[in-house]
Order: structure tokens, then C-alpha cells, then sequence
């Protein structure tokens, strides 16, 4: 879309605005843009422009606005300043489901306009960078939507608007974790701090070996060795009786994809000589025991047969 010029007509430069809005358009900038009140109501009366459900805001060409234009829309109504938030941001960026049918917006303080099927969250100010814009529509940013979200969300729902924001490149984990320290006193501050923390659980490798080795006796597996080099890597557990090498990941997360390469050839070069490389997290070692200890289980016993 190219956004209207000064040379333009008032017309032309109306319409190009619409555009760029998708088709919505404000009554405050048509008058700016040097239409006459007059000219305007010519313009609804002859259908080139529609009122919507907000006071002073047009659809431009045809009554109805799709998503883009009613969240447009919205922002128009509610005035300068204002950016789509919440569980709408969620939607725009594409980090979890639709949108509810109100439009969710955050306006400066102390602004409260009350407009139909918007709700409007004044805040004193937002964060450094906690507004930017997303198919140039004014939005908060992934780190202050996952936080504006997190209170009213479900461990489930925020977990994924995470995951997703992570696969999408907007923000990974680490980066998360740590712009929480120039949003503090934010509600949703604590309820992200408590799900990272539990969800990108580290360990040291004395404390890794520590809760690891009590599930690897359960599941029947003799003592491995530990940070031996195999293949020219370091691994973290090995059982070269049973061929069987087990790694742990930092992150429950998306790993980067330089670390997802570096992954994958380290267990196709452990495959190549014959070993089973088995991963679990560092978080699943210390929060899902049962799970590691079932499937180094299964994987033992298989391997065993097999020899």
C-alpha cells in the first residue's frame, strides 16, 4: 500500500488513507484532509462512505469492515495513542485463537472512552517499546501482549501465546525472562516470571546428575558414565553396554536453529556409530520424573533385547 502524498487531492489523498486503514476512516480526518462537514454527508448519502457502529468513524466503498479494518477502526474511535492489546494483540500477532468479538485497546490515562464492543485499558504509560505496529497497525509488542494476557489467561493458554510468539521470531524465552525486569509492578510480571522459570527450568551438571541418576536407577539401568567425550562430543550420560546415550536440553522451548543443527548432528553422528541418542529436558528431568523414567524403560529394555 502507498501512503497518501501531500501533492495529492483531498480526495485522492482521502481514499489512499483509507487504504492504508483498511477502509476505515475517521470524520477528524477527513475534516483534516480539507473536507467540508457538507461534503462529507454528500459522500454517505450518495454510499461512498458508511457509518460504522463507532460515532465518527467511516468504512470507505462498502458497509462492512473485515478484522484489519475494525481493529483500524477501533483505534480510530478511540483516539490518538491508542494501540490494539491484550487478547486482540494476541490475534494480530498470531500467537494464539481469534480475538473475542470486543476489540481490546489500551489508551493513555486518563482517557476512558467507553465505545461499543471496544475495551479500553488506560494505562499511565506503557513500557519502553511496549507499542510498535504489526501490518502498520498501532499494537503493543509481543513481550508487553504476553504480559498484558497473563493475568486472565490459563498456564495452558499463556504457555502457547509463548511458544508461538517463539516459533513466529517475535520473542524467544530468554529475551522474555529478561525485559520482565523493565516491566515490574505490571500485574502479568509474576505469572510470566513463575511459568518461565518453571518451564526453562536449568540445572547445573552436579545437580543434573543428582535428580538424573536416581530416575536412570529406577528404570533398572546400571550407573552411566558422565561428561565422557563420545564421537568427539561431550555427552552427559552414556551406557556404552547398552549403546544408549542420553543428552539434556536447557530449554523446553524452541531452541535456536544454529542449536538445532548442532543437535542434530550430534545424535547423526552418535546414530552413525551405532549408539541411540535419547534427549529429555532439564525441565522434564526435574518436573516430569515419571515420564523420564518410563521411557528410559522402554528404551533399556529394547536395546537390551537387541543385544
Amino acid at each position: 500500500m502507498d501512503y497518501p502524498t501531500a501533492q495529492s487531492s483531498a480526495s485522492q489523498r482521502a481514499w489512499g488513507l483509507a487504504r492504508w486503514q483498511y477502509g476505515a476512516i475517521g470524520n477528524a480526518q477527513l475534516l483534516a484532509l480539507g473536507f467540508e462537514r457538507q461534503a462529507i454527508k454528500h459522500r454517505l448519502a450518495r454510499g461512498r462512505l458508511h457509518r460504522t457502529r463507532w460515532r465518527g468513524v467511516y468504512a470507505v466503498g462498502r458497509p462492512e469492515l473485515d478484522r484489519l479494518g475494525l481493529w483500524m477502526g477501533a483505534l480510530i474511535a478511540a483516539g490518538d495513542g491508542a494501540g490494539i492489546s491484550h487478547s486482540s494483540a494476541v490475534a494480530l500477532w498470531e500467537m494464539g485463537s481469534p480475538a473475542e468479538a470486543v476489540i481490546e485497546v489500551s489508551v493513555p490515562h486518563p482517557r476512558s472512552p467507553r465505545l461499543p464492543d471496544i475495551r479500553a485499558h488506560r494505562r499511565n504509560a506503557l513500557s519502553p517499546g511496549g507499542l510498535t505496529v504489526c501490518k502498520h497497525i498501532p499494537v503493543t509488542t509481543p513481550i508487553q501482549t504476553i504480559i498484558d494476557i497473563a493475568p486472565s489467561s490459563t498456564p495452558a493458554a499463556l504457555e502457547r501465546a509463548i511458544n508461538e510468539a517463539d516459533k513466529r521470531d517475535l520473542v524467544d524465552p530468554e529475551t522474555l525472562r529478561a525485559a520482565l525486569t523493565e516491566h515490574a509492578g505490571e500485574p502479568g510480571v509474576a505469572v510470566v516470571r513463575d511459568l518461565l522459570d518453571r518451564r526453562t527450568f536449568t540445572l547445573t551438571d552436579s545437580e543434573l546428575e543428582r535428580r538424573f541418576l536416581p530416575l536412570a536407577r529406577e528404570a533398572g539401568l546400571p550407573p552411566p558414565r558422565t561428561q565422557a567425550r563420545v564421537n568427539g562430543f561431550r555427552v552427559d550420560f552414556l551406557w556404552p553396554d547398552l549403546g544408549l546415550v542420553v543428552e539434556t536440553d536447557g530449554l523446553r522451548y524452541h531452541r535456536t536453529p544454529a542449536q538445532q543443527a548442532a543437535d542434530r548432528r550430534r545424535d547423526q553422528a552418535h546414530a552413525a556409530a551405532g549408539l541411540t541418542p535419547l534427549r529429555f529436558t532439564r525441565a522434564q528431568v526435574a518436573l516430569e520424573p515419571a515420564h523420564v523414567v518410563a521411557t528410559l524403560r522402554r528404551v533399556a529394555r529394547r536395546l537390551g533385547a537387541s543385544r
